[in-house]
């Protein structure tokens, strides 16, 4: 259960960060209300992963996911650059997390 926490706490990681930059400096009501809430499920659900689940493994999961889903929401919908750098910066982040799941012994 706690995997299932720390990819949802991920989510919501990214959830707050999109409506953060939404918010543009907390000027939208609507958008720093979801970044609010957002980040209180984030944290929340983190915590609760951390019952069981390693500090490390369990905040380095947690950021990269936000990492990665950030850098998608960007290019997907904000129109940030792609170029070669960023997704091999990108993939190395993957590549990590995956490491980081298999090493993990929960």
């Amino acid at each position: 259960m706690s995997w299932i926490y720390l990819i949802f706490a991920g989510l919501l990681e990214v959830v707050w960060a999109y409506s953060m930059k939404q918010s543009e400096g907390f000027k939208h009501f609507t958008p720093s209300l979801i970044t609010l809430v957002a980040m209180i499920g984030s944290f929340g659900l983190l915590a609760l992963a951390m019952r069981t689940l390693p500090l490390g493994t369990a905040y380095t999961i947690w950021t990269g996911i936000g990492a990665i889903g950030a850098f998608l929401i960007g290019i997907l919908f904000l129109g940030e650059p792609i170029s070669f750098t960023r997704l091999m910066a990108a993939f190395l982040i993957l590549a990590g997390l995956i490491i980081m799941k298999l090493s993990s012994s929960h």
